[in-house]
This record gives structure tokens, C-alpha cells and sequence, in this order.
């Protein structure tokens, strides 16, 4: 039998320790919540650092939290997994025209879900702003007037939306819509486990078929190649004159030109968005001069909740990744979600 003196002992323990604890890089976090991290498990230590220190840190790091870059992705040598603090990863997958997380073996975590309740009150809060000509409303109340309106007010109840993307956020947006008394149909290229307050769910290349049957289109899907542009002239044109569009997940979905001729020719009645591609949303642009669009600066994501939902999925996933055990929502890097 082989016997160690205490001092041996002690450092086979530590270099032992040392040898199983994974090294997780975080950029643009406070000392706080770094610290905060840290303490999940004894198997992972959570290193801050500054964006000109990445690439050295990197180097012997086996995981990584924030935005990547391209040279860090390759200064990652036994990089096993990057986290996102944003539910859309199509700059990290695609970034400066970079393949290079997408290509590799290093799985990709994000927010999804997490930042569902906020933007589906958000995308609520605008279908319901229009359809009771809420701006209308304020404008008078900032000119002093008591005046009455000379169109038709519309109620929710009876109506049909079509929900196009229900993950985290479209799913949301689907309960808030059925709770108004609002028929639910959900376009989605995964089979959706079954739902009291959806209908149906059709794939996406059913999308023409259903748009003629919606009073509102919610947009929630990803951008990915697949989404870019998903809803054109030829979808607005299906869409039912008087109707309304909501975009609240990237503006590349939709072509922003012909939302703009929808309005103006009076095809729909009223659009809220709150992602635009270009974005920011250029100044005079002809989107902002329509009295039925509410423009909002890419901020349906931001709540008094949504940060300490965010920070715990992270939280949680660096524990996990320590332990060894599954990690949560793993994204489908071919898929782009």
C-alpha cells in the first residue's frame, strides 16, 4: 500500500480538485452577481473579465456567458459552452458573418422562455392600444379636448388571432389572447403539445391558408433563414382588410416596406412593433407618421421580473454545467433557435 504524507496528500487534493473544476468566463456582469454564481458549485469557478482580457481567459476556459465573438470563439480551445443572457441568437451564430459557434461542438444556451410574460403583455398592450385608440385618447388629453370618436371601437371577444412562433413568448401571447375571448391559431414548425387556449396549430408552409382568417397577426418567431421575411406583400395582402400586425421578436420577419404600404393603403388598421430591421427605426422613416402604429424601441423584453429571471437561468445552468447534468434551453444551432 501506498502512503502519502500529510503535505503530499493535501496538494494531490488540491491538484485533483483543481483538475475537475471547470472554468466558466463571464463578460458584463457585476462583481455581485459573479460572485453570486460562483457559489453554486464547488465544481465550477466563475471568472469576470474585462473585453480586452477574453481571448487570454478563454484559452483554458471550458465555458463562456455573454455575447461571443468570432477570435474568442477560436481562442476557446476546450470551450464546451456558451450562454446567452438574450432569448435571439442569430448575431452569435452568424456573427460578423462568422459560422464558427454554429460549426463547432460547443453547445449553445440562451433565454428562451424566460422572456415570455413581458413581451406578451407588451404585444397585448399594443393590440389593445389600437383596437380602443388609446393614442388617440392621450393626444386629446394633451390638447385638453373631451371628444368623442368617429369611428367604431372594436372588442377583442370573437376575434381570431394567428400566433406565429409559439415558444416561450408566442405561448404567452396565446393564453393572454384566449383570455380575451380571442380564437387561437398557432403557426409553428414543432409539434405543439396540446393547449386549451389553442385551437389549432398549423406548420409554416400552412401560414397563407390561415392569415385570411386573422383579425391579428402576432409575429414571435425567431429570425433565422427560414423566418427572414416570412410575412411580405404577398402575406399582407392575404391578411383581412381592417386587421392588425404585431411584431415583437426581430424585425427581420417582416418586410418593413410593405407593412408601411399595408397601412397606407388602409389594408390594416393598425400595427405595433416593437423590433424593426433596419434597427434603430430611421428618422423619417414613413412608419413613423401613421397615427395607427405604435413604435416601440426594441424594449418589450424589459420588466421589473425579467432580469432576475434571466440571471437565475444562467445561475442555474452554471450549476448544472459543473455537476454534469443537462443544461437548459439548449439551442438547436442548425435550426437558428
Amino acid at each position: 500500500m501506498r502512503y502519502f504524507t500529510p503535505l503530499a496528500l493535501s496538494v494531490l487534493l488540491a491538484v485533483t480538485a483543481t483538475a475537475q473544476t471547470k472554468k466558466v468566463v463571464v463578460l458584463g456582469q457585476t462583481d455581485e452577481i459573479v460572485q453570486d454564481w460562483d457559489s453554486v458549485s464547488e465544481k465550477v469557478k466563475v471568472v469576470r473579465v474585462a473585453r480586452e482580457d477574453v481571448e487570454r481567459e478563454l484559452a483554458d476556459a471550458d465555458g463562456f456567458v455573454g455575447s461571443i465573438r468570432p477570435e474568442w470563439v477560436a481562442a476557446g480551445k476546450k470551450l464546451k459552452w456558451v450562454q446567452t443572457t438574450s432569448a435571439g441568437v442569430e448575431q452569435v451564430l452568424h456573427m460578423s458573418g462568422s459560422n464558427a459557434l454554429r460549426d463547432s461542438d460547443i453547445v449553445l444556451t440562451n433565454n428562451q422562455i424566460v422572456q415570455g410574460p413581458e413581451i406578451a403583455d407588451h404585444a397585448m398592450a399594443m393590440l389593445l392600444s389600437l383596437t380602443r385608440e388609446i393614442p388617440k385618447w392621450i393626444r386629446l388629453q394633451q390638447e385638453g379636448k373631451w371628444q368623442g370618436s368617429p369611428r367604431e371601437l372594436y372588442e377583442l371577444n370573437q376575434k381570431t388571432a394567428v400566433v406565429i412562433g409559439v415558444g416561450g413568448i408566442g405561448t404567452q401571447i396565446s393564453l393572454r389572447a384566449w383570455a380575451h375571448g380571442m380564437t387561437v391559431i398557432g403557426v409553428d414548425p414543432q409539434d405543439i403539445p396540446y393547449s386549451p387556449f389553442i385551437s389549432r396549430v398549423v406548420k409554416p408552409d400552412q401560414l397563407d391558408e390561415v392569415l385570411p382568417l386573422a383579425d391579428v397577426v402576432f409575429v414571435s418567431a425567431p429570425h433565422t433563414p427560414k423566418t427572414h421575411r416570412m410575412i411580405g406583400p404577398s402575406q399582407f395582402d392575404l391578411m383581412k382588410k381592417g386587421s392588425w400586425f404585431i411584431c415583437v421578436s426581430r424585425g427581420a420577419t417582416y418586410d418593413l416596406d410593405a407593412l408601411v404600404k399595408a397601412l397606407d393603403s388602409e389594408k390594416l388598421a393598425g400595427a405595433g412593433v416593437d423590433v424593426t430591421d433596419p434597427e434603430p427605426l430611421p428618422q423619417g422613416h414613413a412608419l413613423w407618421e401613421f397615427k395607427n402604429a405604435i413604435v416601440t424601441p426594441h424594449i418589450a423584453g424589459r420588466s421589473d421580473l425579467d432580469r432576475d429571471r434571466m440571471l437565475g437561468t444562467v445561475k442555474e445552468n452554471i450549476r448544472r454545467f459543473g455537476e454534469g447534468l443537462p443544461l437548459l434551453n439548449v439551442v438547436d444551432k442548425a435550426a437558428g433557435y
